[in-house]
């Protein structure tokens, strides 16, 4: 879970959903429970996905959202309920992947077909015409103690490039 799933993620626990996060370090799953509120996150590098997903979702995943797409799609819609729904924002995992063969999901055909799955693209620019509503409902969000965020200062200019790496 990086800024936008870690986002996402409180936005659904505000909404009365239970959330799993999968992220890529103990330290940042340890965040994501107990600064954000998640019921649940993975470490994608050192825990078996698909059997975290059915301690924690025994009766499997309703909603996921999408921002890494490969094999953490694949395992996660493995988990899928029939009639669940995927929001695709992201494919990072592909991002800089040069071999074509590592750059795919194995099995979502099979998973979207049998379990009748709705997959929806989603671009923010789609909803500009909400910008105003979404900045002000997220500030009322954040005054009430329910939508936290980190920040991280670079300072000087010499650091820009990192800074812009590190995002």
């Amino acid at each position: 879970a990086g800024a936008v799933g870690s986002h996402v993620g409180q936005i659904a626990k505000i909404l009365g959903c239970r959330v799993i996060g999968i992220a890529g370090t103990d330290e940042k799953c340890e965040w994501l429970v107990k600064e954000l509120g998640f019921d649940y996150a993975a470490n994608y590098k050192t825990t078996d996905l698909a059997k975290y997903l059915k301690e924690t979702a025994p009766n499997g995943v309703d909603c996921y959202f999408d921002n890494v797409g490969g094999e953490i799609s694949s395992t996660v819609m493995s988990q899928m309920n029939v009639y669940g729904r995927v929001a695709v924002c992201g494919a990072i995992a592909s991002y800089n992947v040069t071999d074509p063969e590592k750059r795919k999901a194995t099995m979502l055909q099979p998973f979207i077909v049998g379990k009748e799955l709705k997959i929806e693209g989603f671009m923010v620019n789609r909803y500009a015409n909400r910008t105003i509503e979404g900045i002000n409902q997220n500030l009322k969000w954040v005054k009430q103690g329910k939508l936290k965020y980190k920040e991280h200062v670079t300072e000087g200019f010499e650091s820009t490039v990192d800074a812009f790496i590190g995002l």
